[in-house]
């Protein structure tokens, strides 16, 4: 299973940068709205949503997405990306307000509608904010990525090579305390290279308050993981889904990314309204 694991990330990595920096807006565009399309299906089955009813949820998140970008001023005008503005501060409330205290309590939502929201909060803006950062540059969505994927993979790593002390038993049996803090030695190590190659270092009170930041970072990617667990734990179901041999679904892959990216995303926006 490692083995498969490791191999399919491979692949993936790889189509994934072609993807970043070959495709043009528009087949960007498509390709992260087929990405929306299944982790909807996806959400909907976690959700228990009938199949007939699966069909139409993923319709309404496409049209969301595709009716945000029409209405967006900046395809058109090059304006600001309002349109964005609301779904992005919707996915800071959630990870910051509400995610913590569902986990914390144990929620069990079976309202089929609640959960449906909920997915959009948690869909709409990842696929905004991959086409938002992409748009700013390449180099920007491949940045923010690869600190999540690395403290991602750093605690898989190290909580199986350390982990003892279990971090959410009741959620995902799997991660452990020993787990986090390799993610967060790594990400430490990462940020402090960058920071030493690009001089950024010999600014003592900058690099101290971006080192809390990628501390910050890892603190949601893992609520991130943690709360897909939840609502799987919660669905009954070991995986999302079965489209990545040793991986599961695509929101097994992406769910870090969803408590992430919009962060990011928000602050841009904010710089350009400023």
């Amino acid at each position: 299973m490692l083995k498969q694991r490791i191999i399919t990330a491979i692949i993936l990595f790889v189509l994934f940068l072609a993807a970043v920096f070959s495709l043009p807006a528009f087949g960007w565009t498509i390709l992260v709205g087929l990405m929306i399309w299944q982790g909807a299906a996806e959400w909907a089955r976690l959700s228990n949503l009938a199949n007939r009813m699966v069909i139409i949820y993923c319709a309404a998140t496409l049209i969301l997405m595709l009716g945000m970008l029409w209405l967006d001023a900046s395809v058109v005008a090059g304006g600001v990306l309002l349109p964005h503005l609301f779904w992005y501060v919707a996915s800071v409330l959630l990870w910051v307000l509400v995610v913590p205290v569902w986990m914390f309590s144990g929620w069990h939502v079976r309202n089929r509608w609640l959960m449906a929201l909920v997915g959009w909060v948690v869909l709409l803006p990842t696929g905004l904010a991959m086409l938002d950062l992409r748009s700013t540059s390449p180099w920007v969505l491949l940045a923010v990525m690869f600190v999540v994927w690395l403290a991602d993979t750093a605690a898989y790593f190290s909580g199986r090579k350390f982990g003892k002390h279990k971090l959410a038993p009741s959620i995902s049996p799997g991660k452990t305390w020993e787990g986090v803090f390799g993610a967060l030695v790594f990400v430490t190590i990462y940020v402090s290279v960058i920071g030493w190659g690009t001089g950024l270092i010999k600014n003592y009170a900058m690099f101290a308050g971006v080192i809390v930041i990628s501390w910050f970072w890892v603190a949601l990617s893992v609520m991130g993981d943690l709360f897909e667990s939840a609502i799987k734990r919660q669905a009954g179901v070991k995986d999302s889904g079965t489209l990545l041999p040793g991986h599961g679904g695509l929101l097994d892959r992406i769910d870090a990314l969803t408590s992430t990216l919009p962060f990011v995303a928000l602050v841009l926006i904010l710089q350009k309204l400023a």
